[in-house]
């Protein structure tokens, strides 16, 4: 079986599975709204209830500010990226030749990868495992909580030096050395997701979403830039 076979079959099955754990172990469905959620979610307990367990949700509380939670600059986040990383690729052709330093991140069941124009999906194996913890976390807590399971999307990966180059004659923004050429560092969307089930509301997500970022940066996994006018969290791992 081919490697890309062997993935998209693994994807499925994992898929399904949670699709039926959901079906079948789920409480009732959230509230989308701020104040909904507090009137329907709790700590987690067990209740004896005429004999019958009943898990309650937990709370679903976000972070008090996204910029002071996830504050960290470009000049925090290249020192981490350059001590972690591998030396920049040229172009495509130059990252698949380096096949021995980085991990292809492409397909997984935990996240979904957009659909890339301007990096490839490959990160170092640091990364690479912080990028897989994040989205456990991430369905571990949607269903602590009550949320129908969904996917966060990563929207940005490695960058070659081509790509870069190509994004600062359309981005003057654009950073010349950016994170992204080292392969320690990935975007992810906040205002969009993959849904498995049910769709929820994008703010539920974002929430949930920020709550599991915030432990990973406190656990001092990585470091984290919420990023407004890219609509996503950028982090590199440390």
């Amino acid at each position: 079986m081919t490697k890309n076979r062997f993935l998209l079959a693994f994807t499925v099955v994992v898929v399904l599975l949670a699709v039926v754990r959901w079906t079948f172990l789920s409480p009732s469905e959230p509230a989308d709204t701020p104040d909904e959620k507090c009137e329907q979610v709790s700590h987690s307990s067990v209740l004896s209830d005429k004999g019958k367990a009943t898990r309650r949700k937990h709370r679903i509380l976000s972070v008090p500010s996204y910029k002071e939670a996830f504050p960290d600059s470009q000049s925090v986040q290249i020192i981490a990226a350059q001590k972690w990383g591998v030396r920049p690729v040229r172009d495509r052709k130059d990252a698949e030749q380096r096949m021995s330093e980085l991990v292809y991140v492409g397909v997984s069941p935990y996240y979904h990868v957009d659909r890339l124009s301007s990096s490839i999906p490959y990160l170092v194996p640091r990364a690479a495992m912080l990028l897989q913890d994040i989205g456990q976390s991430f369905y571990d807590s949607l269903y602590q909580k009550g949320v129908p399971m969904q996917q966060f999307i990563v929207t940005s990966v490695l960058r070659s030096m081509e790509d870069v180059s190509r994004l600062q004659r359309h981005n003057g923004n654009a950073t010349e050395n950016s994170c992204h050429l080292y392969g320690t560092t990935f975007d992810i969307c906040y205002n969009r997701y993959q849904p498995i089930g049910r769709r929820v509301g994008d703010d539920t997500l974002k929430w949930v979403l920020s709550e599991v970022l915030r432990d990973k940066r406190k656990e001092g996994r990585c470091y984290i830039k919420y990023e407004v006018k890219q609509g996503c969290f950028h982090m590199t791992v440390r």
